[in-house]
């Protein structure tokens, strides 16, 4: 399995990935799955992966191939949109599996593969896009700043809660490894190293990569530092109301409770000390009656 998120602010993309391509009692097994192709000073994309390796590979070979062959018309060199380029890869993964499948080389494996593209063209803006097995794509917007494939469902929550497109681009860079991070707690087929990479708006170019493992100092500062705050967190959250009374000092209760407590008890005390009614009661003798 894989996880995969790529986040767009303001000041540019973000990009997070595991390394994890199987996770067997005995068989433990790597592959990159973020890739920088670029053309310096005019355009630069990122390419994340998630689903059948030999389609992925199929479609970073050709775009590679391509991209530096001047006699393909259509390429990631060529083309003049960002929305072009999401096309243009979808294309080669959807001919990717025909072929496998038309050749008889699947064996009835999924050769599905799901791809985000992110990246700049010189005079356009930052842009981010989800390409799915059809070829067809969706792209980031400022309601929905980020992407995720692979095993999305652990590491969404804290994407939805802090995300913002003003938030700072190395604080994007956080989330996103923290994100990962929680994937990794929760399903032990997404896994270590980690792959970042960040780019700049305008840059065109990547300005950090990185690859952490679980024993790097930083991100094993960082995962202390965020399971500590969690737990701070829950600690202050706010207390249940038997918990409030029971922290008060002898005889102090909220909104007026020790008053009601008071009459409460009072009136108890009276039915446990032979308190009588103040009414005639049918005893089943005529004493009682008038």
């Amino acid at each position: 399995m894989t996880y995969c998120v790529a986040i767009k602010v303001n000041d540019g993309l973000v990009f997070a990935a595991d390394t994890r391509t199987a996770a067997g009692v005995d068989d433990v097994r790597t592959y990159n799955k973020l890739h920088v192709l670029d053309v310096p000073g005019e355009r630069v994309f990122v390419i994340l992966s998630a689903g059948n390796l030999a389609t992925t590979q199929y479609v970073l070979a050709y775009a590679r191939r391509e991209m530096n062959d001047p006699n393909v018309a259509v390429s990631l060199r060529t083309v003049r949109h960002m929305f072009d380029a999401a096309e243009y890869l979808g294309q080669l993964s959807v001919r990717a599996q025909r072929q496998a499948t038309n050749e008889g080389m699947n064996g009835g494996v999924n050769v599905e593969t799901t791809l985000i593209l992110g990246g700049q063209i010189l005079g356009e803006d930052p842009a981010l896009y989800l390409i799915y097995p059809l070829g067809n794509c969706i792209a980031a917007s400022p309601e929905m700043p980020f992407l995720q494939i692979g095993e999305i469902k652990y590491g969404k929550p804290i994407l939805d809660r802090f995300v913002r497109t003003q938030v700072k681009l190395e604080d994007a860079a956080r989330c996103a490894l923290v994100s990962l991070d929680s994937t990794m707690r929760s399903n032990i087929s997404v896994g270590p190293p980690v792959d970042v990479a960040i780019l700049p708006r305008d840059a065109l170019a990547i300005s950090h990569s990185l690859r952490l493992d679980f024993d790097t100092p930083y991100y094993a500062s960082l995962k202390d530092s965020w399971g500590r705050q969690l737990e701070n967190a829950v600690r202050g959250l706010p207390k249940f109301d038997w918990e409030v009374q029971q922290s008060l000092p002898l005889g102090q209760h909220p909104g007026g409770n020790q008053q009601q407590r008071q009459s409460s008890d009072s009136t108890m005390g009276g039915l446990q000390q032979g308190w009588q009614p103040q009414w005639p009661i049918d005893d089943g003798n005529e004493t009682g009656r008038r």
